[in-house]
């Protein structure tokens, strides 16, 4: 499954893990608009959607990685360290759900601020 995340100074695609009960989940709330947050070197925003964390929920991915952290309903794309990283490592909050990766540069993210309108909508090209 293929998502566009789009904010007002740029976009970028991801391709979902369509057999977790997160991804399903998502996919049925799409598409919506959510507001920017950033911490660190990740954006995060609300979703809408409520789940457990799963059984293979991680703290500590690599840049890239969309994330869904359950503990706050949102999606989390880090690009870089963290407030919490140690190193050049991306660690979030807690762990979270592991949904997939962005296509392309992930740092294409460094150009959201925290407050920026976002969408968040299934691409045109599905299978």
């Amino acid at each position: 499954m293929q998502i566009r995340i789009s904010w007002p100074a740029g976009h970028i695609t991801a391709t979902l893990d369509a057999d977790t009960p997160t991804t399903q989940a998502l996919a049925k709330a799409l598409p919506f608009s959510s507001s920017a947050h950033t911490w660190g070197e990740e954006v995060y925003f609300d979703t809408g959607v409520s789940v457990s964390r799963e059984t293979d929920a991680r703290q500590v991915v690599e840049a890239g990685t969309v994330a869904f952290w359950t503990d706050g309903d949102a999606l989390a794309l880090p690009y870089g360290p963290t407030p919490i990283s140690r190193g050049d490592e991306c660690r979030l909050a807690s762990p979270c759900n592991i949904l997939g990766r962005l296509d392309g540069d992930p740092r294409a993210l460094a150009t959201v601020r925290d407050g920026d309108p976002v969408r968040v909508e299934l691409t045109g090209d599905q299978d």
